[in-house]
């Protein structure tokens, strides 16, 4: 604030205008928020749909791996496209264009008469969800205090949670009533509703930084994005960007159903519930971790640590098959969970301003290709420990806890940003 700024009074009527504009912030984030929640339930719906999709299909463990990595797989790659579309016509159309995909993707998915058509849908709805959470996200980083956002992202992850809620228990009794079908059914109806209220209620601020000049081409945007990749503090973000998130949806979105009813024994409902409950506790960890945020020197350390503790959490659930014991372990898991935020405040405070918005789009992209590449990679090594009399679920958990392990090595090892090692906070 320059000096003279100081000397001026605040008067009632700028406190109001600010007071609304606050107001209009929030409800246009939370607007943005219930695309967000759709997209982690379509992201998580695999592991109560699993066994109807089994059953109608036939389709193996690898099938089924492939089938939840095609949202991941599909959603990463289209971040980038969306990222680049944010910058050159504002996150409104963005999503706007982007999330009827979603709508149409589940209609085809709930229609499916095949594998084949099941997978066309898939990948329609990870197009669709594609620029939910980084709509989000850029929003706050635009116009929401830089030194909070942590907290408002960890905030928004939490209210978007509201969309893995969804796909434990109330979608487990919609699909024991209903069948597979009709989560696909209602999903759509939710989507469509959701875009009505981005429609009529997003309307985003002009930034004051904005500029005239020259366009930007998708050429150059391309050029800008590609730029991130030749700084070496890009790739150790990236690789752990590809794991901690990866581990904790490959778990909670696909293999926990499977898992508690093949282990266990569990019904579909029953299954539902422990899902229910870490998708609850996942609701409040990313704000707890977000609020506990110890600063730019050691978040790095908290971030690589607390890998290795979710690491031997996967290695506890591998090797203990206590059903009491799994239950509590998983639920450790989505106490731990949080801890992912701190990776987006990590890419906000590793570059400089004119360049967060692409890493953040960069950032999240690599999370859902490392979503895609885990659910897909383990699916095959549940598929080979089968044919080899092993248990599936033991060789999922150790290959998570493997991959886990070494992201948190080479995150440790690889170059921090300059940024941070002069930042004295």
């Amino acid at each position: 604030m320059p000096p003279g700024d100081a000397t001026v009074p605040e008067t009632p009527s700028t406190t109001s205008h600010r007071s609304v504009l606050q107001r209009q912030l929030w409800i246009m984030l939370l607007a943005l928020l219930s695309g967000f929640a759709l997209s982690q339930a379509f992201r998580t719906i695999t592991a109560i749909l699993a066994q109807g999709l089994q059953q109608d299909f036939g389709i193996s463990a690898s099938s089924l791996g492939a089938f939840a990595g095609l949202f991941g797989l599909s959603f990463g790659i289209a971040q980038l496209l969306m990222g680049i579309g944010m910058d050159l016509y504002g996150l409104r159309r963005t999503v706007l264009c982007a999330f009827p995909f979603a709508t149409l993707g589940a209609m085809v998915s709930a229609a499916a008469p095949s594998y084949g058509w099941l997978m066309l849908g898939q990948l329609m709805i990870g197009v669709g969800c594609s620029p939910a959470f980084l709509a989000c996200t850029i929003f706050i980083a635009r116009h929401f205090p830089a030194e909070r956002f942590a907290f408002f992202s960890g905030l928004s992850m939490g209210v978007g949670g509201l969309g893995l809620l969804f796909t434990g228990s109330p979608l487990a009794w919609v699909v024991e009533a209903g069948g597979w079908r009709s989560g696909f059914w209602l999903l759509s109806i939710m989507c469509a509703l959701s875009w009505v209220l981005i429609f009529c209620k997003v309307h985003e601020p002009a930034l004051p930084s904005t500029k005239a000049g020259t366009p930007e081409t998708w050429g150059s945007a391309f050029m800008r994005m590609a730029e991130l990749l030749t700084l070496p503090h890009t790739w150790g973000m990236l690789v752990l960007g590809m794991s901690c998130y990866a581990a904790f949806l490959s778990l909670r979105g696909l293999w926990i159903g499977p898992l508690m009813m093949d282990r266990h024994g569990l019904s579909l409902v029953h299954s539902g519930h422990v899902a229910f409950v870490m998708s609850l506790i996942s609701l409040f960890t990313p704000a707890i971790f977000g609020r506990l945020d110890p600063g730019t020197l050691a978040r790095r350390q908290w971030l690589a640590n607390f890998s290795l503790c979710m690491a031997a959490l996967f290695v506890m659930l591998g090797l203990w098959h206590s059903t009491i014991g799994n239950i509590a372990i998983v639920i450790a898991m989505a106490m731990l969970s949080g801890y992912g935020l701190l990776q987006y405040a990590d890419v906000r405070a590793s570059y400089p301003d004119h360049m967060t918005g692409r890493a953040l789009s960069l950032f999240t992209m690599s999370m859902f290709l490392g979503v895609a590449l885990m659910q897909w990679f383990t699916g095959v090594v549940a598929a080979w420990a089968a044919q080899h009399g092993w248990e599936s679920y033991t060789a999922v958990a150790l290959t998570i806890a493997i991959w886990l392990m070494i992201a948190s090595t080479a995150y440790r090892w690889l170059p921090a940003s300059p940024l941070l090692l002069r930042s004295k906070v």
